[in-house]
């Protein structure tokens, strides 16, 4: 007998285990948190947070309480390129969709807005609504190792307060437990890429920075300085914690050679460095060594054993994708852990959490650290890595000013360069755009619908089976509603218009909540936005799993679409016919 039991087991507190078990709990499913910290994280880490992670929080029902803590997004996207930030500015970039042009698509999207929400505000947010939803949450626990049989996952642990050893036995385990996971590891999960590509610091702070920064409000300034593209993500990077007295310093260094003494007085000189004047007061909070990777898994699962978020993925921070795609591993696997558990699908339903989220992951990989090197743009725009004297740099920085050809020509050269930077900061179609291809999708026929602009840099809505429910404005009475809140809540959905009245009465006695959305009908279509991007008839139907991703679509009614139906709810929940 083991000494406890549960459903599922969840090894690490962060962002996706945080996640899993705040899903798991809201969908009833009984699991408990393992980690061999006391603690959860005290740094800030990981902070945007994008649409499509906002969507999952608000389908968890903590979108509110996420958006009282983060900054808000009109102080987020003033991005600010300079020498320090009491010196020279080289320019600025409208990111995080605060452009004009770019905030209309991003309302257009989703309900939910992009903020900027530091892992030690987030984390506590995640676990504490886990454990008031049922959550078992065990911190000073080590995992130690497991074995699992075909019906059931033991895990070995160490209570690391009492010293003593004791089992878990759960249904399924999932290793959430960081760039470095142990449980992966013995699961031998394949990994491609390599570990310290580049080695970084992060030096938290507090200084009040109002007078550099207040006026052009913005997450992210980056200084180009003499030694800023050595190691790190490109160049010196000065974040904003909370607006305008907590930071966090991004610098490089040499992973060849040894690493920084990270004595209180050599973060200290780094932050003046970065700031640019040695008057401004600052206190040290914390600094830490770490190294840039560049490693993504191949498979995410054997068994009963699922790994998620870092465990699977590992790369530096660049495009602020790393905590959304952990969060959104756990919304994946979470609703399909539910529906087996309760006999609703078939185990095999399991295996598309690796067809789906395996091939996200490393596109955020690859992409991350590509942006690191497109930084050298602006480095070769200014002329920096053609000479090491600081004082031909800021000659060659100045060049710019002249009234010449050449001086043209580099103006143009800057303003290309930190435009690039687009494909890192305002990547809406790499958030939004997630296609999925597996056993839970049930393809239609119709190729991958091309997106009319940039597909990375752009969000396309559309119904396809595999693409992410787009979301529309309906009203319910005097109530306003997003498409994306009727679907969720750990159960399938079914649209459908007037004329589809038949697929209403084939979704009875299914697991299914089928709706009408048009005059007169459950839902109202005020703006006609649903019409616009549905995709198909009035009498046509969209299936959406829990996960508000569509799996199942019909232009039209067949001739029986009880049977229809039927059949694509059971394709996509594995069960045999």
């Amino acid at each position: 007998m083991a000494d406890v039991e549960t459903d599922v087991l969840i090894v690490g507190s962060g962002p996706a285990g945080g996640a899993a078990a705040l899903l798991l709990s809201t969908y009833g499913v009984p699991n408990m948190v393992v980690t061999k910290y006391g603690r959860l994280s005290d740094t800030p880490r990981a902070h945007i947070t994008n649409q499509r992670t906002m969507e999952v929080l608000r389908d968890a029902g903590i979108e509110d309480q996420v958006v009282a803590l983060a900054t808000p997004q009109h102080l987020m996207g003033d991005t600010t390129f300079c020498s320090s930030l009491a010196g020279e500015e080289l320019g600025r970039l409208h990111t995080w969709y605060t452009h004009p042009s770019r905030l209309a698509d991003h309302a257009l999207a989703s309900p939910s807005s992009i903020c900027d929400m530091p892992q030690h505000l987030m984390e506590p947010v995640l676990a504490s609504a886990a454990i008031a939803r049922g959550t078992a949450f065990r911190y000073e626990t080590e995992y130690l190792s497991h074995t699992q049989d075909s019906s059931s996952v033991r895990v070995r642990v160490r209570d690391r307060l009492r010293g003593d050893e004791y089992t878990i036995r759960a249904k399924y385990l999932i290793g959430a437990d960081g760039g470095r996971s142990k449980v992966a590891e013995d699961i031998g999960l394949p990994m491609v890429g390599q570990m310290g590509v580049a080695g970084s610091i992060n030096i938290v702070f507090e200084a009040d920075l109002t007078q550099y920064t207040a006026y052009r409000p913005s997450t992210l300034y980056w200084v180009l300085q003499t030694g800023s593209d050595v190691g790190g993500i490109g160049m010196g990077l000065v974040r904003c914690v909370r607006p305008w007295h907590e930071w966090l310093i991004v610098w490089g260094y040499d992973i060849n050679g040894e690493p920084p003494d990270l004595t209180e007085e050599y973060a200290r000189r780094i932050a003046h460095h970065l700031i640019g004047d040695d008057t401004v007061p600052v206190t040290i909070k914390s600094s830490s060594a770490w190294t840039v990777n560049h490693l993504y898994a191949e498979n995410y699962q054997s068994g009963r054993v699922f790994c998620m978020g870092d465990a699977v993925h590992r790369h530096p921070p660049s495009n602020g994708l790393g905590s959304n795609t952990s969060i959104q591993d756990a919304y994946n696997l979470a609703w399909k852990l539910k529906m087996v558990l309760d006999g609703t699908a078939g185990p095999a339903l399991l295996d598309s959490y690796t067809a789906e989220r395996a091939p996200i992951g490393k596109q955020i990989v690859d992409r991350a650290n590509r942006s690191i090197g497109d930084t050298t743009r602006i480095f070769e725009a200014l002329g920096l890595l053609s000479a090491d004297d600081p004082e031909q740099l800021r000659a060659n920085m100045d060049a710019r000013k002249l009234p010449t050809p050449a001086a043209e020509k580099q103006r143009e050269a800057l303003r290309e360069a930190i435009e690039f930077k687009n494909y890192e900061f305002n990547t809406h179609g790499v958030e939004l755009n997630q296609r999925y291809a597996s056993s839970a999708v049930i393809p239609d026929g119709s190729p991958v619908p091309a997106n009319p602009r940039d597909d990375e840099l752009y969000h396309h809505a559309t119904t396809w089976p595999g693409a992410k429910l787009p979301h529309a404005w309906v009203g319910l009475g005097r109530q306003r509603l997003s498409t994306l809140d009727i679907g969720g809540r750990g159960r399938f959905t079914l649209i459908t218009g007037l004329g589809g009245e038949a697929w209403i009465e084939a979704a009875a006695g299914l697991p299914v909540v089928a709706v009408t959305i048009g005059p007169g009908a459950d839902y109202e279509d005020m703006y006609g936005d649903w019409a616009r991007v549905r995709e198909m008839g009035d009498s046509g139907c969209v299936l959406v799993r829990p996960d508000n991703y569509v799996c199942f679509r019909s232009d039209g009614l067949p001739e029986e679409p009880a049977t229809v139906l039927r059949e694509a709810l059971s394709r996509v929940l594995g069960i045999a016919q």
